[in-house]
């Protein structure tokens, strides 16, 4: 069982995380609009976190979370501030390690 104290502090990081992950959607969006309106392309990197703020495709959401040829575990999100999942690499990680 967790203690008052355990779950109030982990509360409290989540409230954290999610501040600076808004804090981070106001900067790219600021970035954005600063930005000539010919030359904005609402994605793109901010400091070392990535941003996406087109509408989400099929294709791009295939990408990021399910490419197994991919190297990468981490992709930039299919919509907003952050990092997504590839599970197709995940998966792929998984077999080969099965299979050896």
């Amino acid at each position: 069982m967790t203690s008052h104290d355990e779950r109030k502090s982990g509360q409290d990081l989540q409230k954290v995380i999610r501040l600076i992950t808004l804090a981070l959607a106001v900067a790219a969006v600021v970035k954005e609009l600063r930005t000539p309106p010919e030359e904005r392309q609402w994605n793109g990197v901010l400091g070392f976190v990535p941003y996406d703020f087109r509408v989400p495709t099929f294709a791009r959401v295939k990408e990021r979370m399910w490419d197994p040829e991919n190297a990468h575990l981490l992709n930039p999100r299919v919509f907003g501030v952050g990092w997504t999942l590839n599970v197709g690499r995940l998966v792929e990680l998984v077999r080969q390690r099965v299979s050896a």
